[in-house]
């Protein structure tokens, strides 16, 4: 008999079984068909072994994004991430041009100190010279979000954070082709399409996509435009043998609306204090992957990547209360200043995973080996026109041309060792050897003070471990070291009143985590994590004296250490065949504290010894309520973001100009809806801010700008997708 199982997303499963006219001893048999409702609104778990990557230990989550009644048009991180506890969402340009997420108090501009892939390839721009993820592809894409926390850094790489994994859809292989559409419309001009083909004919599958968007905005003079591009390519040579070729890029434009002042925002959020400010990343990411499934217990696998492309951006800079006027005398606007970052980061990387016995046990080997190869030319300061739209001309030379040329060679390995059936540990290092040099021109600093070399000389130790009782629940924790390479941006002084030190440390730490998850029968799932991160040699700005003058020092200035609990419990007190209820809660209680460390204040040194680790909020909880009938889904969420502090000196009363003060707490309200009327048709729709709150997430210390960015108000987005 055949079956065909047809998911109707996360809120139901219908089984129909075709009709077939078989015999049986001389009788004919009747169709049946057969309806059911299964519904699944947890995070999943990792598995103990995935892919090449040994997980067992580790906190882990897969976000089942695919199906999720949530904004995937304009990328809302807070439905995305909702059951990810501690996850900050840094809302500052609208309309889901990027993703900037952290956890555990860390930095969330743009997702940078997560080791950020897509299908296991990294797309930080540059891990060396500037992490941050400007590749963006489109949520519509995406099948799961893999998240994997900082105990995972010697397996993945040389950020405190952990991994961060976006996978992509993969085709129907039933078929020689297969069709996606998938249409929204929303507030503030959206209006988005994301089309996609895919199938399998011989020994090859293939799937591809191309997505459009663009939007006005929620503040005036926020316009902007996105698309993105993807195709997949695998080739089964034989059952041992999986060649997969893969090459994607995303580039957007968006106008930049101007940070506002305190006074600003209470009169108008949606007001821009810029017109003639705008940014744009085209990124490229080529990978080749051969997989060898070498015998029955060993798989051997190589991968070639790159990430190519631009970083740019024409702005009038300044805070936001000097305003961008015409000049009375020449009737013209000021010169803006155009930056172009180019970026030529490759990767190889070439990883074993061996399963072997001990007695009665299985245990598991995973070894890696990677080489990085990064060039990031940096032409910033570059005297732009006095004009209005996107416009990247220079009339001068370049206040700074320079290049940060990173090579790194990496080994690590982690060996899974079950004592028992139920108790596992999980003993790992990594070392990571390697050097960045910086050399090219600025134009206020004597050509000796510029060349700068770093060397990367860094062993890390982690171990983590796990308990399974026979009730399924799992005691698991681990600590593990992980480092941070100095950055383009430490070591670039921005005038002649300020010096580098030509001697800085990488930062470098620890991450420790103790965890229980599992559930009581039928009706509650929890995952409860106590965490403690030690970032040491976090960099910033020292005042020295020199022949008769006082500087601003970039340097290493102490340490910090956050300490937190991370709590997700999710009840069902009802569920049938057709009818499924669920609440959840997903909370984080953390604090961040500066640990022997100072700060130049004006014209003296500050010691911050205590004061709060900027932007990271005593609680972030989101909570709500699901409720599937039949094929029908309803998700209703409350968010809440407490205060936080924008600056290492913890000011409280806002400045004038908005760059520093108090971020307020703020509470917000989403309701997301689907309705699958087949097999092949899903209708979303949502309504964002629901409350139509005025809030702000964050104010920046450098781009977009330090001041106040209003984040979107109230909302509404209607999906309609399409398989064919």
């Amino acid at each position: 008999m055949k079956t065909l199982i047809a998911l109707f997303g996360l809120s139901s499963l219908c089984i129909s079984l075709s009709a077939q006219q078989d015999t049986l001893e001389g009788k004919l048999l009747n169709n049946i068909v057969v309806k059911g409702y299964r519904f699944n609104e947890t995070a999943a778990k990792l598995s103990e072994v995935h892919g090449t990557y040994i997980i067992g230990g580790h906190k882990s989550e897969v976000l089942q994004v695919q199906d999720l009644p949530a904004n995937l048009a304009e990328k809302t991180g807070r439905q995305l991430f909702a059951k990810v506890p501690g996850a900050f969402i840094y809302d500052m340009d609208g309309s889901g041009n990027q993703i900037n997420v952290s956890t555990r108090g860390l930095d969330a501009h743009r997702s940078w100190e997560f080791n950020v892939r897509q299908d296991g390839v990294m797309i930080n721009s540059d891990i060396y010279g500037y992490p941050a993820s400007h590749y963006s592809m489109p949520m519509e894409a995406i099948k799961n979000i893999e998240l994997v926390r900082g105990t995972a850094s010697l397996q993945y790489g040389a950020e405190f954070g952990g991994m961060l994994n976006y996978t992509i859809k993969e085709p129907d292989t039933t078929k020689p082709i297969s069709i996606e559409l998938n249409n929204s419309v929303g507030s503030y001009g959206l209006l988005s399409t994301y089309n996609a083909i895919g199938g399998k004919t011989g020994h090859l599958t293939y799937y591809g996509y191309f997505h459009r968007r663009v939007s006005t905005g929620y503040r005036d003079h926020a316009d902007s435009k996105a698309q993105a591009e993807f195709i997949n390519l695998q080739y089964q040579f034989s059952e041992k043998l999986n060649l997969r070729l893969e090459f994607g890029r995303s580039e957007y434009l968006y106008h930049i609306p101007g940070a506002l002042t305190d006074s600003m925002f209470v009169a108008d959020p949606r007001q821009s204090t810029r017109t003639r400010n705008y940014f744009s990343p085209d990124i490229y990411v080529p990978s080749l992957r051969l997989q060898y499934k070498w015998t029955d217990h060993t798989i051997l696998e190589c991968t070639l990547s790159g990430v190519f492309g631009t970083r740019n951006s024409v702005e009038f800079e300044g805070f936001a209360d000097k305003a961008d006027v015409i000049d009375p005398i020449t009737l013209q606007y000021k010169p803006r200043v155009v930056n172009i970052d180019h970026f030529n980061s490759k990767t190889s990387e070439a990883r074993l995973l061996h399963h072997y016995t001990i007695g009665r046990y299985s245990n598991t080997v995973s070894a890696g080996l990677t080489y990085f190869n990064n060039n990031l030319h940096r032409q910033q300061q570059g005297p732009g026109t006095t004009g209005t739209d996107y416009d990247l001309t220079i009339t001068g030379p370049w206040g700074r041309d320079l290049f940060y040329k990173s090579q790194s060679i990496a080994f690590y390995f982690e060996n899974l060792v079950h004592i028992t059936p139920s108790l596992s540990v999980a003993p790992g290092f990594r070392y990571e050897y390697g050097n960045t040099n910086m050399s090219g021109y600025i134009s206020y600093l004597d050509p000796e003070d510029i060349p700068n070399t770093i060397q990367h000389n860094v062993p890390s130790l982690g171990i983590n471990a796990q308990y399974l009782f026979k009730d399924g629940t799992r005691l698991y924790g681990g600590i593990s070291q992980a480092y941070r390479p100095v950055l383009f941006k430490d070591i670039i002084p921005s005038s002649t009143l300020e010096r580098a030190n030509k001697n800085l440390e990488d930062a470098f730490g620890y991450n420790m985590e103790l965890g229980i998850n599992g559930k009581v029968d039928a009706v509650l799932k929890y995952d409860i994590t106590l965490f403690r991160i030690r970032y040491n040699n976090r960099l910033g700005s020292l005042v020295i004296h020199e022949n008769d003058k006082d500087y601003i020092y970039k340097t290493n200035i102490g340490d910090s250490e956050t300490n937190g609990a991370e709590i997700f419990i999710e009840g069902i007190p009802y569920q049938s065949n057709k009818l499924y209820v669920s609440l959840f809660t997903s909370t984080s209680f953390m604090k961040a504290t500066y640990i022997n460390s100072k700060l130049a204040v004006g014209n003296i040194n500050v010691d911050i010894t205590g004061n709060e680790v900027e932007s990271v909020p005593h609680v972030i909880s989101r909570n709500g309520i699901n409720v599937g009938y039949k094929i029908f889904r309803v998700l209703f969420q409350y968010s809440y973001v407490g205060q936080s502090f924008s600056d290492p000196i913890n000011t409280e009363t806002p400045s004038a100009n908005g760059a520093k003060g108090i971020v307020p707490a703020y509470g917000l309200f989403d309701l997301n809806m689907s309705l699958r009327f087949s097999g092949h048709v899903m209708l979303k729709a949502g309504i964002n801010n629901l409350a139509d709150n005025q809030y702000f997430t964050k104010r920046p210390l450098f781009y977009p700008g330090p001041g106040v960015w209003s984040s979107d108000g109230r909302s509404f987005v209607v999906s309609l997708g399409v398989k064919i």
